[in-house]
């Protein structure tokens, strides 16, 4: 009996190696492998350009002339001043300023008035912004003339402040965070570290149905493998890879100058995570036996769950992000065990399934 349970390990590793092995014949898998080698192996170079599309306002540094006009363009000049990246012109005309617009002498054309507010006594400020359109250079514009038009509105709240019969809620102070932290943490990790998961899941639809279509399924249960042995071993082979990579891609975030912290729950968590796929794709494959429908099902599923996630206590991404970052909580490490125990659930009833559909002809 023990010879024979030998056999069956040895049979699973085999067939784990061989999925694994054959991956390199598969041009769409080493094409991503290759995308995501070269986002971690080049994170902190390219972490400046991603962020700019990420947060357009933290390149936002060359001068922006902007022509004001109307009646409250006094406002607009005052909340300019904490603004000397934006160069304001007023005008009493404003046909002369929509011609320096037009010949391009200004980047924007702003027209402040005063309305009047149809529920209270008081008066309102409405801006009219006019952006040139079709370039990079307008999104950096839109950026400013927003950040311009924040501070117009902080500084007219405070102004009306007297005229409120309770003082307004205090503004909380302002935190100089770089923008690059917050793309590292919250964009670009739990980027490199969830899609390997996902894509061990895709694979493993692929492997089962490509058996299946084939007709070399019945050849392995031959050998003898049972079905059970096969999906085992597919499954190890898929699931080894996510945390494989993980572990690649923390190592060359690392060397990027990129702290990655708490390594050994990232790990536990994106194994649990390939494990949750990988079953709900070899499910699938054994299920439809064909690979597109299989593939198609794979996708909408994993999309489902993956947004349905946002009804968890914390996001599997904040989770992430938060354990990258070294500011777990009690939650956090919760979570972590969720998805550990949900793994081991789904791994045993991929057992229980697939040993129901053992005797039937795939």
């Amino acid at each position: 009996m023990s010879e024979d349970r030998s056999l069956l390990s040895d049979a699973r590793l085999r067939i784990a190696r061989r999925d694994v092995a054959s991956l390199s014949r598969e041009k769409t898998i080493v094409l991503a492998l290759l995308i995501q080698l070269f986002v971690a192996g080049f994170s902190s170079f390219l972490v400046v350009g991603l962020t700019s599309l990420y947060d357009p306002g933290s390149v936002a540094t060359s001068e922006v002339e902007v022509a004001i006009t109307g009646d409250a363009r006094a406002e607009l000049v005052e909340a300019s001043r904490e603004h000397p990246e934006t160069d304001v012109v007023a005008f009493a005309d404003a046909e002369q300023a929509q011609r320096q617009f037009d010949r391009g002498e200004v980047d924007a054309l702003l027209r402040a008035d005063y309305q009047e507010r149809e529920e209270s006594d008081g008066r309102a400020i409405g801006v009219t912004a006019t952006i040139p359109e079709g370039s990079i250079r307008s999104t950096l514009i839109v950026v400013q003339i927003r950040q311009l038009l924040g501070t117009l509105e902080r500084q007219e709240r405070l102004d009306r402040s007297f005229y409120l019969d309770e003082p307004p809620v205090p503004q909380p102070p302002e935190i100089g965070a770089s923008p690059y932290f917050g793309f590292t943490y919250t964009v670009l990790i739990p980027l490199l570290l969830f899609l390997p998961p996902f894509i061990s899941g895709s694979v493993a639809v692929d492997t089962i149905t490509e058996e299946i279509e084939r007709g070399t399924l019945e050849l392995l249960r031959v050998a003898p493998v049972s079905l059970l042995d096969i999906v085992e071993g597919k499954a190890l082979g898929m699931t080894v890879i996510a945390p494989a990579q993980a572990l690649l891609w923390i190592g060359l975030l690392s060397a990027n100058g990129i702290a990655v912290s708490n390594v050994v729950p990232i790990v536990l968590f994106v194994t649990a995570i390939s494990v949750i796929v990988v079953a709900i794709g070899l499910v699938l494959g054994v299920t439809m036996g064909r690979r597109r429908p299989a593939q198609l099902l794979y996708s909408v599923l994993t999309l489902v769950i993956f947004g349905g996630a946002v009804v968890l206590p914390e996001h599997p991404a904040t989770t992430m992000a938060k354990l990258a970052v070294d500011s777990p909580t009690t939650l956090t490490y919760a979570h972590v065990g969720l998805m550990a125990a949900v793994a081991v659930g789904g791994y045993l009833v991929v057992r229980r399934y697939v040993r129901t559909v053992e005797p039937e002809t795939l």
